[in-house]
């Protein structure tokens, strides 16, 4: 069913493969113009053509058909200066300082599989028969220039791909002022429109609204994707929710500044786009040379909003996360920072691993000040080297006594980071990004290196893989705890001054290529503050995030369940940490604590000398619990059914691959003074097959606890939490 085919007599290309289709067209020879995106259509013979009408105020680029206006036509790709008055998909100077251009259809290609993205993570196929691809030339002949329009389609996904390029055939440079990765025009406005947003330790909250006769603009300029941002929309029918409507979701695979935007034009149609911020975007483009965008990805589900998450969780777990861990089971962790913070050593090290052995945990992660000079936040960055007064014998002694204790090696870093004290600093002050005209802005009293600087690249490549070559590390965590300010760099010359920001994800990107393929057998997490670059281009190097720094398991809830629109569970890092909560000052039950942190790759950040017996026997039997269904909960499907951002009740439920286990989760934020009947209504199952509820002699049908649901009974309890696992009978 894969197909994309060309109609010559309509100029129309259809994108098909049974589930959705995706239809343009070239219009007076010359645009390309948005006709369809959505469900499969068996044929398409123009029954939604757009109509065009004499209209005041509005441009013709033919001047003797005044009914054709660009301000009107539904596009693909729309330009700046012709008459279209909404927001471009790109904006191109000549050397001269002109923005006029006219970038008209020139041909297409049809492409077995799916080409890479040199330079950028992208969604990968491993044979041609997984995808096609469709590119659309246009071409300025004045300009001797042209864009490259890419749309891949796949057979198992409900899914397009799209980037762009743009290819200078001149000598004379020319000069991207934007760059859009994809633009999509709507023929109406009747929608909702969802997108996730927050703060450091308040990741990727769900905001839903009603689309007006203005714009929605989400974006980032801090360097990343953000805390604040997240490079994902999400526009849906009135009527759609978890389980039926509508949905064409939309998200950047990038870690830098981006920005996503709806726009309702004054015909109500809407345009969505996506792609590089344009207040920090520029890039000088030189003769013969191509600018490549980052890929943005396309999902349309009929079925809502799970549907949607599915979608985003499947195609991301196949097609975007590589390496040994893709598949791999993800190993139980203690992290050294909630016990110690700086105040590590060896022998506090091998205490915690100890203990943290006798629990049956898999890993023990070094988090911040193993290095020289890290005694607080204020220096140490850059020169990572180990500091012998705190390991006297060395990492590499450290990580054999800790394999010994039965369990795995893991080390934090923060290489993207320099301390001003550091030595690294002091032979290159240069290395920072900075204007040279003031002194560079602290922020967690640390600079930024400057990473559109091969230089720099090398170096960290050298540093870190001296590390781990050294010792046996099987984990990194890899954290970024500030933002970028003072753009502006020692290294790139004045025309290119503009091209920072995206080239610093470059150079990160090429940092992260070169460790995770020399280092297979690793580990590797991003962290950002926590959630702070918690994005698609990230996993593409490395497979899981560090959700939030909040590890409050309340504030949790919606954290992890906003990251859930479009994350998988097993990309996810949690972990069960100290009471009162280190971030918010809450008590909430161990039990509680580890209700939220199972549902995502389990850890464990607390001092396990201040527990007693009691709570240590509880962890223990936590860690046998997550081991026998770690399989459910990291490559399970999964289902949302009660949303933290619409009351006091919040669910959800894993389905493991062979369908055979169910895991649902209940959590109540606070007591209710009057208790209702609380039912919940399981997804998923198979209707027919009967479940055993797992330490119960009851059984149900998959129809019953879908339909009729299951009785939660009263309780008397702040910030509880419950687990139900449920067999299906042999």
């Amino acid at each position: 069913m894969l197909a994309i085919n060309y109609d010559k007599e309509q100029k129309i290309f259809n994108l098909s493969n049974g589930k959705i289709s995706y239809i343009l067209g070239i219009e007076k020879d010359c645009y390309v113009k948005h006709i369809y995106f959505g469900k499969y259509l068996s044929s398409y013979n123009g029954s939604n053509a757009q109509l065009f009408y004499d209209r005041g105020f509005c441009s013709n680029p033919i001047a003797s058909d005044r009914n054709f206006s660009l301000d009107t036509l539904l596009q693909e790709y729309p330009d700046f200066n012709q008459g279209d008055f909404r927001n471009p998909a790109y904006i191109i100077q000549t050397e001269d300082g002109k923005r006029v251009n006219r970038f008209y259809y020139d041909s297409f290609n049809i492409i077995e599989g799916k080409p890479k993205l040199e330079g950028l993570p992208s969604i990968y196929v491993n044979n041609e028969n997984e995808a096609k691809t469709l590119c659309i030339i246009l071409k300025d002949v004045v300009m001797n220039a042209s864009i490259y329009l890419y749309y891949t389609i796949f057979a198992d996904y409900d899914v397009i791909c799209r980037h762009t390029e743009i290819v200078n055939h001149g000598n004379k440079s020319i000069y991207l002022d934007k760059v859009m990765s994809f633009s999509m025009d709507f023929a109406d406005s009747d929608y909702d429109v969802m997108t996730l947003s927050g703060a450091h330790l308040y990741e990727k909250n769900i905001y839903r609204r009603a689309i007006k006769s203005d714009s929605i603009v989400l974006e980032s300029i801090r360097g990343t994707s953000s805390p604040q941002a997240t490079p994902f929309i999400a526009l849906m029918d009135k009527n759609t929710n978890e389980d039926i409507g509508s949905v064409w979701a939309f998200n950047f695979i990038y870690s830098g500044d981006f920005q996503a935007s709806v726009q309702v034009g004054q015909y109500k149609t809407t345009r969505i786009q996506m792609g590089m911020n344009p207040t920090t975007f520029g890039w000088t483009l030189s003769g013969k040379e191509k600018f490549v965008s980052p890929e943005a990805v396309l999902v349309y589900t009929d079925k809502g909003l799970n549907t949607m998450s599915q979608i985003f969780h499947k195609l991301y777990r196949n097609q975007l996360c590589r390496g040994l861990y893709k598949e791999k089971a993800r190993p139980i962790l203690l992290n050294s920072w909630e016990a110690c913070h700086f105040e590590v050593n060896e022998d506090n090290c091998l205490d915690l691993a100890r203990q943290a052995g006798e629990l049956g945990i898999e890993l023990f992660v070094l988090d911040d000040g193993w290095f020289k000079n890290r005694c607080d936040d204020t220096q140490g960055l850059g020169d990572w080297l180990e500091d012998k007064a705190k390991f006297p014998h060395g990492l590499k002694t450290l990580a054999q006594k800790i394999k010994e204790k039965g369990l795995l090696f893991g080390l934090w870093f923060e290489p993207e980071m320099i301390s001003k004290n550091s030595e690294l600093y002091k032979n290159h002050p240069d290395w920072v990004i900075r204007s040279m005209d003031y002194e560079p802005i602290l922020s967690r009293c640390q600079y930024v290196l400057d990473l559109s600087n091969i230089e720099v690249c090398n170096y960290l490549v050298e540093k870190i893989s001296n590390i781990l070559e050294n010792v046996e590390i099987s984990y990194v965590k890899w954290d970024m705890n500030r933002h970028l300010t003072d753009l502006g760099s020692a290294y790139l010359n004045s025309k290119e001054q503009k091209e920072l920001s995206h080239r610093y994800v470059l150079g990160l990107y090429y940092i992260l290529e070169k460790l995770t393929q020399r280092f297979k057998n690793v580990l590797f997490e991003s962290c950002s503050s926590g959630g702070g670059r918690y994005d698609a281009g990230m996993l593409y190097y490395m497979p899981q995030t560090w959700a939030s720094d909040n590890t409050d398991a309340i504030c949790r809830l919606k954290i992890q369940y906003g990251t859930s629109i479009l994350f998988p569970a097993i990309t996810m890092g949690s972990h069960v940490s100290i009471v009162p909560n280190h971030q918010v000052g809450r008590i909430t039950p161990l039990k509680t604590r580890f209700a939220v942190a199972s549902s995502g790759n389990l850890g464990y950040e607390l001092d396990l000398n201040k527990l007693n017996d009691e709570e240590k026997e509880e962890i223990k039997k936590q860690v046998a619990w997550y081991k026998e269904y770690r399989d459910v909960i990291q490559k399970g499907t999964f289902y949302r059914i009660k949303s933290p951002f619409d009351g006091n009740d919040i669910s959800w439920n894993f389905i493991s691959e062979d369908e055979n286990t169910v895991i649902c989760y209940f959590h109540q934020v606070l007591v209710e003074p009057i208790y209702r009947n609380l039912i919940l209504k399981l997804k998923g199952l198979q209707e027919d097959a009967l479940y055993n509820l797992v330490g119960t002699d009851k059984v149900f049908s998959g129809s019953e606890l879908m339909y009729a649901g299951l009785m939660i009974p009263k309780i008397e309890e702040d910030f509880y939490s419950n687990i139900y696992v449920l067999k299906k009978s042999v």
